[in-house]
């Protein structure tokens, strides 16, 4: 059997990027000036969760403390208490990570440490 066509050169595309941690993650970062598809965090998008479940389960009453609901879920309250102060974040924050938009600064690592309650002066928005 012969071929009719012959077999084309070899290809090479080269992608410039880099890989960056981003919530405990690796991640693709494209260079200046490309957009790439956007997803939600979901290390951040699961911390906000569980806080906002929290929260609910505290304020219910289901948990007089922090320390009671903390001992039932298995971890450290000192930690319960970081990832419950992002109830505390501004709306359009939240809304910002829920739809990935978030701007760079904002990653877990960032937001489970101490930030301003007032939203105007939560993370720099673009």
């Amino acid at each position: 059997m012969t071929r009719v066509a012959p077999i084309p050169e070899t290809v090479t595309i080269r992608v410039p990027f880099r890989v960056v941690k981003r919530g405990g993650r690796k991640e693709m970062q494209l260079p200046d000036g490309t957009a790439p598809s956007r997803r939600a965090d979901s290390a951040l998008v699961k911390a906000l969760a569980r806080a906002f479940r929290w929260k609910r389960m505290l304020e219910s009453g289901e948990f007089a403390t922090i320390a009671e609901l903390a001992e039932r879920e298995g971890i450290a309250p000192s930690y319960m208490t970081r990832v419950l102060r992002l109830t505390l974040l501004a709306p359009d924050i939240v809304e910002a990570i829920l739809d990935g938009n978030q701007g760079p600064e904002v990653t877990l690592a960032q937001v489970l440490e101490p930030f301003p309650v007032e939203w105007k002066r939560q993370f720099t928005r673009g």
